[in-house]
């Protein structure tokens, strides 16, 4: 049995990674801003099931809910900061305080979880945390600058801090999901105000809109994340879905050939030669 801690459970990809732990009879604590969301499993999964209220904005109630979750559970094996959101926008049309706002939520608020959660899981010499990121933590799409720069944020942090712990007996792992039937575009993201300007980059998204079949159902993610906490050796990365395999490949090989290309302007700015 595991005992979890997992953020932003009330819906989407959270809400399955919680499903799939109890359906299974391990024991969880799960965060949401109303607990009301969380209800339903509260009343299927009883003891098993520790609903916690949570702003990941708000640092103090992030250390606060990690003292909760280990006291109800008495130990915390696997901690999945996935509480988050979209932020539709061109560079351009970003209102300062709107990234403001996205950096606070999907990296500052996965920082304090972070932070709250090491010293549990280095007293204890062992557990995974598991953070949240994306496809679009490793490669980019117009009209989500915003969104990008948090999840890339994301991803230089927990690599250097898979580095930092591998030798407390901390497991880190980035789960880098593709496109999924959930609402992250609907009613829980954030758009900017549109500048006609870029009207032209929209339209071009439009026509190349992927097929239904792309997306993921959510409901699949659950062996997934299960099978990635039980493993023994588990990846510092790991694709959730087929479009991050199809897609993700050809983005790093562009990048190796252009940097080849470039290489000897590269070396050349090593020293001045006389």
């Amino acid at each position: 049995m595991k005992h979890w801690l997992i953020t932003g459970a009330n819906r989407g990809l959270g809400r399955e990674f919680t499903r799939a732990a109890l359906a299974r009879g391990d024991k969880v604590a799960a965060t949401a801003r109303d607990l009301t969301s969380l209800a339903d499993l509260a009343a299927e999964y009883g003891d098993a099931f520790v609903p916690l209220t949570l702003d990941v904005t708000d640092r103090a109630a992030c250390f606060d809910v990690v003292n909760k979750a280990k006291a109800a559970l008495g130990q915390l094996d696997v901690v999945v900061n996935n509480a988050g959101y979209g932020l539709f926008g061109m560079v351009e049309e970003l209102t300062e305080q709107q990234l403001r706002d996205q950096m606070e939520v999907n990296f500052f608020g996965l920082f304090h979880m972070t932070q709250a959660v090491l010293p549990v899981l280095r007293s204890q010499g062992a557990g995974h945390l598991v953070q949240i990121s994306t496809v679009g933590g490793v490669m980019t799409f117009p009209g989500l600058g915003g969104y990008h720069a948090s999840k890339w944020a994301v991803e230089g942090l927990s690599d250097a801090l898979s580095q930092e712990v591998a030798g407390l007996g901390i497991k880190v792992t980035l789960v880098e999901p593709g496109p999924y039937a959930t609402d992250w575009a609907g009613a829980s993201a954030t758009h900017a105000e549109k500048n006609p300007a870029y009207d032209p980059v929209r339209a071009a998204l439009a026509a190349r809109q992927m097929p239904a079949e792309m997306y993921g159902e959510p409901v699949a993610v659950g062996p997934a994340i299960l099978a990635l906490v039980d493993a023994d050796k588990p990846p510092l990365r790991l694709f959730l879905g087929v479009l991050p395999t199809l897609l993700v490949p050809g983005a790093y090989q562009a990048r190796l050939t252009e940097w080849e290309q470039w290489k000897s302007v590269s070396v050349a700015a090593t020293k001045v030669t006389p």
